[in-house]
């Protein structure tokens, strides 16, 4: 972390991977992702949705505890960078499925996400062999308000604005968006104005683009089409990537959320009552 005239500033790496099939592939991945993110001076690294295995396979087999292989590998890798380190993994749910969860670690946090909104869209049925999470997750590393959030999330306002009131300031959402007409263009609308509505950063981070590597996916289920992006609280795109994979590394001011709430007080200004 680093101070300006505006206050703390966060330097945020995003890894827009392409995952495959094999958690320990992943794994590896993101282990050379951490180190270049850390020798660039980032101090979070956000993964995809998925990171650690692609959408598309059966997803119970890959699927493990928070104590898990998985997850220790990722604390260990987020330990050995000095990170805070955001990803996307399937743990087992009670009732047969698994849950799409966020692991968060590093830097004094240890935490998980299990995505809220699950993915009934456009042919798809997240909810098939995916449980639904139930709480609303924040955390803070380095005196930073962070908010999670993943992929089809980012459909739903009222959540950004839950996050906001519950103190996040950058909110992270891993994402492995589904290809499609006008898909791209949907997913970068939805990301500003989740922004717009929380007055908050938000660090959108998604799988790859399997086309963009000449890579034939071979599954009608949401595989990535890239362009993650950081996005400051009034909107405006302040790093971007294509369609394929590849490392952002954005300096989020901290300091522009206060002046944003100051200029466009939506959080203060809501009166969820009047229209209940």
């Amino acid at each position: 972390m680093t101070a300006d005239v505006d206050g703390t500033t966060v330097r945020i790496a995003v890894g827009q991977m392409l995952s495959e099939v094999s958690p320990e592939a992943n794994l590896a991945e993101l282990g050379r992702i951490a180190e270049r993110a850390a020798e660039q001076g980032a101090s979070v690294l956000v993964c995809p949705e998925a990171a650690m295995a692609r959408f598309g396979i059966p997803l119970g087999p890959v699927a493990q505890p928070l104590d898990g292989p998985w997850a220790s590998g990722v604390r260990e890798v987020a330990a050995r960078h000095g990170l805070l380190v955001v990803a996307g993994m399937f743990t087992p749910a009670p009732d047969g499925r698994v849950r799409n969860t966020l692991l968060i670690t590093g830097r004094g946090v240890d935490t998980w996400y299990d995505k809220v909104h699950l993915f009934d869209a456009f042919g798809f049925a997240e909810s098939r062999t995916v449980a639904p999470g139930d709480r609303v997750v924040t955390a803070t590393a380095d005196g930073v308000g962070f908010g999670f959030a993943t992929c089809y999330d980012v459909r739903f306002p009222e959540l950004f604005v839950r996050l906001a009131e519950s103190g996040a300031q950058v909110i992270l959402v891993p994402a492995s968006w589904g290809a499609g007409p006008g898909k791209r263009e949907q997913w970068e609308l939805l990301v500003r104005a989740r922004a717009l509505d929380s007055t908050c950063w938000v660090v959108a981070a998604g799988q790859a683009d399997p086309a963009a590597v000449g890579v034939e996916p071979g599954t009608s289920a949401p595989t990535g089409i890239g362009h993650s992006m950081v996005v400051s609280p009034l909107g405006e795109v302040r790093g971007r990537l294509g369609a394929e994979p590849g490392l952002l590394v954005v300096d989020v001011e901290v300091g522009r959320v206060a002046a944003a709430r100051s200029s466009v007080p939506v959080i203060a200004n809501r009166r969820p009552d009047a229209y209940r």
